[in-house]
């Protein structure tokens, strides 16, 4: 009987013990299965590699994969104000294809857009030839690399020469994801923001790019930015005629919905509140916007102090070792347009496509815009299947190139 009862014991204890590991193994699991697909995410697919690598090989061999962009006789339009101008920062070919071709054919007046498409030096030859090679036709297009911009010194972008080359930060956003990371003291939701605010993208220049279009481009009154992860599917045209009120970003709102990862975002969701200058400075309480479909009035920014504002903000956060906010160019952007923003109607910009798998296709359908932020781009195998075929529609498969990187319709 003893015995019996020391057996039953024992048994309990070894089932609870079993349990305990089957739990921990599909914790960890999930959490590999999280950091696997922000791998994926940060990584290039072979094609997009590819394609950016022939097309460079292009521009070397083909002339007329060099000729000017735009022809010298539609110069003139790169500084006129009558004009609809658009500009893209991104070193994705595909993804700034679709941006420009979405965009076109979107539009009710395409003869009246004009694309400044920026990339960096490694990929400036090879977005410079798909867009001479597919020239986006009635609309003008122009590719400059950063190397091309005179204003872009060491002198007027020193915080971010130290944000790329500070060994902290980069350990930070190129090191082992996992290390000091307590996995029973988390849960995946939080890991997942947290490998998110890790994106080697958010050290780039092209990313921080944005803040300095005023003095990149000194004739331009106004501007709509988009990011490289958009679709347009309406003509965006009446955004030129949105009354701005005296503000400076025509963005939408991020605090007016009930869904966790996109419209329920305040301040307190991108800000550490326990440190002294934030908690300071800001109230968390306070709505954010969104980044990738803005309407800058550059006239009324250039006589603000939204650039100093962003360089001072990003400086003591490195010294404060990131402590004050971990994820990207959103925050500094955050405080540094704090009271210079106009709401636009949520309908221009829908958020969340790379996020949420359970998105209603409806809506995506009725928005004048629609973005994929989040880790599941639409040109990624961890992209959402329901969702890639908005985005595919405006990739040539036919061309040459897409073809022969195998860069298939799927």
């Amino acid at each position: 009987m003893k015995s019996n009862q020391y057996d039953a014991k024992t048994f309990a204890f070894m089932l609870r013990g079993m349990m305990q590991k089957f739990e921990r193994e599909i914790r960890e699991s999930k959490f590999s299965e999280l950091m696997n697909k922000h791998f994926a995410a940060s990584s290039v697919p072979k094609g997009i590699h590819c394609l950016s690598l022939r097309l460079t090989d292009e521009y070397s061999s083909n002339a007329h994969a060099r000729k000017q962009l735009p022809p010298p006789e539609l110069l003139p339009t790169l500084s006129d104000n009558s004009y609809h101008h658009f500009i893209v920062s991104t070193d994705n070919i595909l993804a700034a294809s679709v941006v420009v071709t979405s965009t076109v054919q979107s539009s009710q007046k395409p003869e009246n857009i004009v694309f400044h498409v920026i990339t960096d030096k490694k990929t400036y030859a090879g977005m410079h030839s798909w867009f001479a090679l597919n020239p986006a036709t009635p609309a003008i297009v122009e590719v400059r690399g950063i190397h091309q911009f005179d204003w872009l010194t060491r002198e007027n972008v020193p915080v971010l020469e130290a944000v790329e080359n500070q060994n902290g930060i980069r350990n930070y956003y190129h090191g082992n994801h996992f290390a000091g990371t307590n996995l029973s003291d988390t849960n995946p939701y939080k890991f997942a923001s947290k490998l998110q605010a890790r994106s080697p993208k958010y050290i780039s220049l092209l990313n921080h790019l944005r803040i300095y279009i005023p003095e990149l481009f000194p004739n331009l009154d106004k501007v709509v930015f988009l990011d490289d992860d958009v679709v347009v599917q309406r003509d965006l045209s009446p955004l030129w005629e949105i009354d701005m009120n005296g503000k400076v970003n025509g963005a939408v709102e991020t605090c007016r919905g009930n869904d966790q990862w996109v419209m329920s975002k305040h301040f307190r969701n991108y800000f550490n509140f326990s440190h002294p200058l934030i908690a300071e400075h800001l109230d968390p309480d306070e709505c954010a916007w969104a980044y990738g479909m803005n309407l800058f009035d550059l006239r009324t920014w250039r006589t603000t102090n939204i650039r100093e504002t962003y360089h001072t903000w990003l400086k003591e956060n490195l010294r404060s070792n990131l402590t004050m906010w971990k994820l990207g160019t959103l925050p500094p952007a955050l405080i540094a347009f704090k009271g210079h923003v106009h709401p636009i109607d949520p309908s221009w910009h829908m958020l969340g496509l790379g996020y949420q798998n359970k998105t209603d296709i409806e809506s995506v359908r009725k928005a004048a815009v629609i973005h994929f932020n989040g880790q599941s781009k639409p040109w990624l195998q961890i992209g959402f299947d329901h969702l890639r075929p908005f985005w595919n529609k405006y990739v040539n498969y036919t061309n040459d190139f897409v073809r022969n990187c195998h860069i298939l319709d799927s």
